[in-house]
């Protein structure tokens, strides 16, 4: 049941001027991915600001997405919440809007206990059919998945990986240690997607592949494809870029460096804010534009 393999972009949603999802230029981002190589599409996840969007928004950009895509990616849905009972209307909604996976992050603020997140993810998992990667994004939410809280939600049929973007090695090789191959992984954070490559991830969930969609596929190829070497060093090329895309909270440089470069994704919604001068300098330097 793996959803992808290789460099899956999560990809910014793009504004008008009065904060409407712009579907025209959504359409111009997913050609781009296409043509460039990208392996998946993951739609209104924390890149696609999807925290500012309606149920309806989300489910309405997902259909987008699905009906144009046409089968020849993934198109794989956030539909996290904090609130079990939305996260069933929610993952709902974005699998009748045509999604084939969702993307389920652990629930913010209302912290629960490693027992609460399996009958979280349970109850999701129950209301829908299509398969789920499972979201661990501590500095984002306050709390991680525990490797023995993994083990027991592989035993359900359609959760079937994780996106992790711990930074933790160590964790990583704890969770395969116990869960074993069969269960997913996919690198959450850029600059370590080799690295956790070589401990069995399929491949990443990219901020980068936003501007550099070939780049991303390419690296994750080579490794896939015993060009370890290779793929290190286009893995340590990206180094200063990813620095400057996480100078500030994310997608909030990745949306200026977008626009400098000319793709015209707008603004953000609040509370997220437009990047500052220096962010803004630093990505000019970095991405060497005017």
């Amino acid at each position: 049941m793996t959803l992808f393999t290789g460099s899956g972009v999560a990809i910014v949603t793009p504004f008008k001027e009065n904060f409407d999802v712009d579907y025209a230029k959504l359409q111009q981002l997913l050609d781009f991915h296409l043509q460039k190589g990208t392996d998946a599409i993951i739609i209104v996840g924390t890149t696609g600001e999807a925290s500012t969007m309606t149920n309806e928004e989300q489910a309405e950009t997902v259909k987008f997405t699905a009906d144009y895509i046409n089968g020849r990616l993934p198109v794989i849905a956030g539909a996290g919440s904090n609130d079990t009972r939305h996260g069933i209307e929610l993952s709902k909604m974005c699998e009748d809007a045509g999604a084939d996976g969702l993307l389920q992050v652990t629930p913010y603020y209302n912290k629960t206990s490693q027992r609460g997140l399996i009958e979280h993810f349970k109850r999701i998992a129950e209301s829908v059919n299509v398969p789920m990667l499972l979201y661990n994004v501590p500095g984002r939410t306050g709390m991680g998945i525990d490797p023995k809280t993994l083990l027991e939600l592989s035993k359900i049929d359609n959760i079937i990986g994780m996106k992790d973007a711990t930074g933790d090695l160590s964790y990583a090789a704890k969770v395969r240690n116990l869960v074993g191959y069969d269960f997913d992984i996919y690198s959450g954070n850029d600059d370590v997607t080799i690295p956790l490559m070589s401990l069995g991830a399929k491949g990443v969930i990219s901020v980068i592949a936003n501007i550099f969609p070939q780049k991303i596929h390419n690296m994750t190829k080579l490794f896939l494809d015993g060009e370890i070497e290779k793929a290190a060093k286009l893995q340590t090329d990206l180094k200063e870029l990813n620095d400057a895309l996480f100078v500030e909270p994310n997608p909030i440089p990745v949306k200026a460096a977008m626009n400098l470069l000319g793709y015209e994704v707008g603004g953000l919604r609040l509370p997220l804010f437009e990047a500052s001068e220096e962010t803004k300098d630093n990505l000019k330097k970095v991405l060497g534009v005017k």
